[in-house]
């Protein structure tokens, strides 16, 4: 089965890619099928998702999986949210991970309450008309740190600290962090849904 990835995020292809690949299915990134990228004018993470996913599909005559996903931070009242990938540029950074985690740390620093939460949207499509889409949301809760730690992941993974493994993601090994990311959980419960409402062979 083959789906369109409503992302150009090379990151995110990777993460999918090996976690749907037990179920046969193959994610093709929407730029190389010369798809631009939709609009996103919603405020909540669902209704992004949706209309990524709805825009792939029409686009491509083919089912899509979109993700929107993004980092809660409790003291500043469930922002970034949807703002996140731009979160920088609110600061006068370009937009990028980098810059991102060192706007995050600036906005923080005095800040004793670090409880945030990544948490990540997964919306399919049989197409773009689809009455009864596919949604699944994952949540990783952890603590900003006050400095980055770690090589591995993307995004805020750095400053993002687990404590059920006392390490941020970006020290995990990746098939770790992928197990137990906020779109790994995504993920796991989208493949649930897609087993028994999308390809009921598959339960067998």
């Amino acid at each position: 089965m083959k789906l369109v990835l409503a992302s150009n995020n090379q990151g995110k292809l990777a993460e999918l890619q090996a976690l749907f690949a037990p179920l046969g299915v193959e994610l093709v990134r929407q730029g190389e099928l010369g798809i631009p990228e939709a609009a996103e004018p919603f405020r909540t993470f669902v209704e992004n998702a949706l209309a990524k996913a709805r825009h792939a599909s029409a686009h491509s005559g083919l089912p899509a999986l979109a993700d929107d996903a993004g980092l809660c931070v409790d003291a500043f009242g469930g922002l970034p949210g949807v703002d996140t990938a731009y979160y920088a540029t609110q600061f006068g950074y370009p937009k990028g991970d980098d810059n991102n985690v060192r706007a995050l740390l600036e906005q923080m620093q005095g800040i004793e309450q670090r409880r945030a939460a990544l948490v990540s949207t997964l919306v399919a499509v049989r197409s773009p008309e689809d009455p009864e889409p596919l949604i699944a949301v994952g949540r990783a809760v952890g603590q900003i740190t006050r400095q980055p730690v770690g090589e591995h992941g993307f995004g805020f993974d750095p400053v993002m600290f687990i404590p059920e493994f006392g390490q941020t993601f970006a020290q995990l090994p990746p098939e770790v962090k992928n197990a137990h990311s906020h779109r790994g959980r995504a993920a796991q419960q989208m493949l649930q849904l897609m087993r028994a409402n999308w390809l009921p062979e598959a339960t067998a």
